[in-house]
């Protein structure tokens, strides 16, 4: 074997370490939450109608689920389904603000760092709308569009759009002048210095700024589904609460928390790994 192929390996194996130590890391505050809401079910500390037992919230997402005609009637949102239902609500709410409003406040906000006049424009009514917590905006959106999808809509795009115009830009504004007249003075376009110079150079401020977006345009969701929602997660806990279903709470909490996670881990770190690297940002082993 050659030495490279020995240091290959060699570096492989530590990063396989690395990724099993973070792993395991990162699952000490779950095991010890779920080793005390255990102790709790044993020991009785707080009655279940604080704290429902394990297995209780186990079995609602089934009983919530019991009437389901089958998979088609659960892609359909079929009433007969509840869980599913409140889950494909919940994240179909988010893949389609993420779809509108992500690229459109990169777009944005990449133009606007470029632009002085365009940034003078956008900059003050974008720290109105940021000031004003998306919560805020939940009883003019019941107002304007009513109760249902595009009261959740509007809120989540409202914290997602912004909160992704100023990443963008500040990551643009934060790039040297000199890197886009060296690009125009050897002939290259302006199409040429936005791919080139400003998107590479933004991308991590714009990679922060989406798990930024995604994580608040989650709260905001939730929010906005428990206040003007007819359907999802958030619609699931508020009107459980309201009938004193603590079970069922807790598991609203739980697919949430799951949901994002699993978002966050094979989605948006993933992505901000692959281009970061893809820009030659960080060195990456071969």
């Amino acid at each position: 074997m050659s030495i490279a192929s020995t240091l290959s390996l060699n570096i492989q194996k530590k990063v396989g370490r690395q990724r099993l130590r973070k792993f395991f890391l990162g699952s000490i505050p779950f095991l010890i939450l779920i080793t005390v809401w255990h102790l709790n079910e044993v020991f009785n500390w707080l009655e279940p109608v604080f704290i429902p037992k394990v297995s209780e919230v186990w079995e609602a997402f089934f009983i919530l689920q019991e009437d389901c005609e089958g998979f088609s009637a659960a892609i359909a949102l079929d009433q007969s389904c509840m869980m599913s239902t409140h889950i494909l609500s919940s994240v179909g709410r988010v893949l389609l603000a993420s779809i509108i409003g992500l690229p459109a406040g990169i777009a944005l906000g990449i133009f606007a760092g470029m632009s002085r006049p365009i940034s003078k424009v956008l900059e003050p009514i974008g720290i109105f709308a940021n000031s004003i917590s998306g919560i805020a905006w939940i009883p003019l959106a019941i107002v304007w569009f009513g109760v249902g999808w595009m009261t959740t809509l509007f809120i989540m795009l409202n914290t997602i759009f912004w909160l992704m115009f100023f990443n963008a830009m500040m990551g643009v504004r934060s790039i040297a002048r000199v890197y886009e007249q060296s690009v125009l003075t050897m002939g290259g376009s302006r199409w040429d210095v936005i791919t080139n110079v400003y998107l590479p150079g933004a991308m991590p401020s714009i990679i922060s700024g989406m798990r930024m977006s995604m994580g608040f345009g989650w709260r905001a969701l939730i929010a906005a589904e428990m206040i003007g929602g007819d359907s999802g997660l958030g619609f699931m806990i508020f009107s459980s609460a309201s009938e004193f279903k603590i079970e069922e709470v807790f598991l609203g909490v739980i697919i949430i928390s799951l949901i994002f996670l699993a978002t966050d881990r094979y989605c948006l770190i993933p992505l901000e790994k692959w281009t970061i690297h893809r820009w030659g940002l960080v060195w990456k082993p071969h």
